[in-house]
């Protein structure tokens, strides 16, 4: 049989470990007790706050960094107020607003001519020629040299319209003129009848004056041609009897030179009669007053334009 022998050191050792566990605790709890209460509630505190700076740095972690666009933003790259105030700024020209052109007003082409006195009013080419009143017997020369064709004197010009001379350029074109005569001593059959005859007929036999109707009024007609080796001229007489006078429209034409000669046309007489018969068209005879009609001296003179 074996006898196993412990050391006093085996036997103490297990005693001495739990003795110092016995000890530590011990110690441990008399410093525990040994703190007072406020010094408790700082330890509490103080783990409180670090939790919560663990907590915020963990979160920290987490979140999306924060964009760098708004450090590169427009107004970050702006000059410093020192370096503006150093630049020197341009200033902006300012555009001068256009001027408002105003709308051209179109004239028109012809123009109204109204005589109180007679009662005579027509339209005529704006471009042309008007002599009306005293200035009649005073212009005439080299306009119209076309003579009353009235049966009896007494007879007065109202106006003139002569078109401009470069009407026909090129032609032998020399004037033509639209006169406008009357004669309050004539009796209604003595208006229809002319001083000249009419002289068209090739055989020289006179040609009886025609009726013919210009807008709604009818009137007498007649014509007068006579040339020579420099000048030629037609003419063309209307007659027409109302307000208790004669009233007569003059249609002249006159031609120069030799139209064969260097290289000049003979000017087309039926376009230029037929301008000076648009304005016949437009006359209109407006009643007068009764003491006017009346009275043949009232009617001597006649007004201007209007």
């Amino acid at each position: 049989m074996t006898t196993t022998w412990k050391s006093e050191s085996d036997n103490r050792k297990p005693t001495n470990s739990k003795l110092s566990n016995q000890t530590n605790k011990t110690i441990s709890a008399t410093t525990l007790s040994s703190w007072s209460r406020q010094q408790k509630l700082a330890m509490i505190a103080g783990f409180a706050i670090l939790a919560v700076l663990l907590a915020a740095s963990a979160c920290s972690k987490q979140s999306p960094k924060p964009s760098l666009v708004g450090v590169f933003s427009p107004a970050a790259s702006s000059p410093t107020p020192a370096l503006a105030e150093l630049t020197p700024v341009t200033p902006t020209a300012v555009a001068a607003p256009a001027p408002i052109k105003k709308a051209a007003k179109m004239r028109p082409a012809n123009v109204t001519y109204t005589d109180a006195s007679s009662g005579v009013s027509f339209l005529y080419p704006r471009k042309a020629l008007l002599i009306s009143g005293d200035k009649t017997n005073s212009e005439l020369s080299g306009v119209s040299d076309a003579a009353m064709n009235f049966v009896q004197p007494g007879g007065a010009t109202i106006a003139t319209v002569a078109l401009p001379g470069t009407s026909y350029p090129g032609t032998d074109f020399a004037t033509a003129f639209f006169n406008v005569n009357v004669n309050r001593s004539l009796s209604q059959p003595e208006c229809e009848h002319f001083a000249f005859v009419d002289t068209r007929n090739p055989d020289g036999e006179p040609v009886d004056a025609e009726k013919v109707k210009v807008g709604a009024t009818e009137m007498e007609m007649t014509s007068n041609f006579s040339a020579n080796a420099i000048k030629q001229a037609e003419t063309q007489y209307y007659h027409s009897y109302e307000n208790g006078a004669c009233y007569e429209y003059v249609l002249g034409l006159g031609t120069e030179g030799f139209a064969t000669e260097g290289g000049v046309l003979h000017v087309n007489r039926d376009d230029v009669f037929a301008k000076l018969e648009k304005i016949l068209a437009t006359v209109k005879i407006n009643p007068l007053p009764e003491e006017r009609a009346a009275d043949p001296a009232l009617n001597s003179m006649s007004s201007g334009k209007e």
